[in-house]
């Protein structure tokens, strides 16, 4: 509810619990302890317990304590899927008083030079999949230590090496690679073993993970979360989540990828702060074998976003299992459309809960209660969060009028990293963090998202900023000038088409996405590619990119299979 009657602000309640804690590594200590022999962490059939995961990473700290020239504030880089490892690679760097810069393991090698030169990253835990990319590009960066890892490494004999075996001769997905002097993750391991880490003391205003986002600049800006952000919005998930939950017993599905800010908080974090057992879906883009894991598993809680709801529901297989147990189905990361939460809630049973975040934010902001669900809204600011709405000029607006959405709590980011530059235009004197989405403040405190005031387009739940598409795409020899936009997509939400004015005649669209492909992460490339003579400009020589989103509307209104 509003703070009083004529201050246009919504506030969550009281945040408790904040003076319990000094840093990430405490809560964690914490956690193992209470809930040492309860599973932690889920994945192919290999279960790690808190006792396991405290074990291991401690391990891990004590290797790169001992045998790293690593020293507390360092970055070290993770880029993993959703393996064991990650976990156990993520709090064994934050014992060890290491500031995690999580990785896309889909990233091209530009992106990955990019992000490991920009956050100054000194080591790194890879997926032997993609170390072919770190050799091309190790050169560019300040890494130091390089650890890989492959797939199946934290599975026990034989099944580890069966895993390894099938990944690498069966299905060739790893290519050839060279990185003399690079350490193997299990050995790691071995030798950290013999070795007792030494507690780092960290404070809550240390960071804890740079977390990479777009930006309006078209490159990535790391976002600096600190202990405070991370242990603030653990808390601040707890009051949200809390009451829907059974605290170590809970078994819940994360199919989304846990490098994401979304699944980081709340699988890796919350529910390892919670006791409850998380269950590590590799490949969720695999569906017949994702519905198949599922089915030995009697599981309470999903955690997934708008286009998985749609394609698990519309798949036979998904529609048998036995959902008797599930509970809680949390949405984020995209909107939620209606049609999927209800036919969601017509397969499962389940009502959906939508919440929202950013990067910047840790992510959670705002999340519906679980028995109070409001469809269609982004629900209520989270404990100690207060949210307000603005005009163009920055005046408060009042209850029910659309503005961008300002968020104030101790979940919002330090800042971007060694970008102060950056850090100004989203955040003002008074600790406001500028969104950039256009928001509708409700009188009975909900919250609803409306537009993006940003040129933003959302793909499945991943940001894409179009300077960064329209930069790598000026790269190619046959374009002259481009622009990319969001169009409305029933899979992602959003798709992006790109409207390219060519040097020649000859210019392939197929070709020119073919070439995307090779230079950058699947969900930035365009799905459409439409020529052109010229692009709508200001008459300062901007593109327009408004008018062409305008036109688009304009045509799917006349003709809906138009593209």
């Amino acid at each position: 509810m509003s703070e009083h009657a004529n201050t246009p602000i919504l506030s969550g309640p009281e945040l408790k619990g904040m003076d319990e804690y000094g840093s990430v590594t405490d809560i964690f200590h914490a956690a193992v302890k209470r809930y040492a022999d309860k599973p932690a962490f889920s994945c192919m059939g290999q279960t790690l317990t808190f006792a396991d995961l405290d074990r291991l990473s401690g391990d891990f700290a004590a290797w790169l304590q001992q045998d790293t020239t690593l020293q507390p504030g360092d970055r070290i880089a993770i880029q993993l899927p959703n393996v064991l490892q990650f976990p156990v690679a993520v709090f064994g760097a934050i014992r060890a008083g290491l500031v995690v810069v999580n990785t896309n393991p889909l990233y091209t090698e530009r992106e990955m030079a990019h992000q490991f030169k920009d956050s100054g990253a000194k080591a790194i835990v890879i997926l032997a999949n993609m170390a072919d990319k770190l050799e091309k590009i190790l050169d560019r960066t300040d890494i130091q230590h390089v650890l890989i890892t492959q797939l199946g490494d934290l599975h026990g004999f034989p099944k580890r090496q069966l895993i390894n075996l099938v990944v690498k001769h069966v299905k060739k997905m790893v290519p050839p690679f060279r990185l003399p002097g690079h350490t193997p993750f299990r050995q790691a391991l071995k030798v950290g073993a013999a070795h007792q880490h030494r507690e780092v003391e960290r404070g809550l205003d240390d960071i804890a993970a740079l977390q990479y986002t777009g930006g309006t600049t078209g490159l990535a800006k790391g976002t600096m979360l600190t202990h405070r952000n991370l242990v603030a919005n653990m808390l601040q998930a707890g009051q949200a989540i809390g009451p829907g939950l059974n605290n170590g017993e809970e078994v819940v599905i994360a199919p989304l990828p846990v490098y994401h800010i979304y699944t980081f908080t709340v699988n890796c974090l919350f529910l390892m702060e919670t006791g409850n057992h998380s269950i590590l879906i590799t490949n969720p883009r695999d569906l017949p074998n994702f519905v198949k894991e599922l089915k030995g598993l009697k599981f309470t809680a999903f955690i997934g976003l708008n286009t998985l709801f749609n394609a698990l529901c519309n798949r036979e297989d998904f529609r048998a299992l036995d959902f008797s147990r599930l509970h809680l189905t949390i949405s984020g990361g995209m909107a939620l459309t209606k049609s999927s939460a209800e036919r969601w809630k017509e397969v499962t049973g389940c009502e959906i809960a939508e919440g929202y975040g950013l990067t910047e934010t840790s992510p959670v902001v705002s999340f519906n209660p679980v028995d109070a669900i409001q469809l269609g809204s982004i629900g209520k600011p989270v404990a100690g969060t207060r949210v307000k709405v603005v005009d163009a000029d920055g005046n408060d607006l009042p209850f029910g009028e659309p503005g961008e959405l300002c968020v104030q709590g101790p979940q919002v980011m330090k800042g971007y990293w060694n970008r102060d530059d950056e850090t100004v235009k989203v955040m003002d004197a008074e600790g406001w963090f500028h969104t950039g989405d256009i928001a509708v403040l409700q009188e009975d405190g909900y919250i609803r998202i409306v537009d993006r005031k940003k040129d933003m387009i959302l793909v499945s739940g991943f940001n894409v900023y179009p300077n960064e598409v329209e930069d790598v795409v000026a790269i190619h020899p046959g374009v002259l000038e481009s622009a990319a936009v969001g169009v409305a997509d029933e899979n992602s939400g959003e798709a992006i088409k790109l409207f390219v004015v060519a040097r020649s005649d000859d210019l392939d669209p197929d070709e020119l996405r073919a070439w995307c492909k090779k230079e950058m992460t699947g969900y930035k490339v365009p799905k459409y590619v439409e020529l052109r003579d010229e692009l709508p400009k200001t008459n300062v020589g901007k593109v327009l990119r408004r008018q062409l989103r305008d036109e688009e509307r304009e045509k799917v209104k006349v003709d809906p299979g138009v593209r």
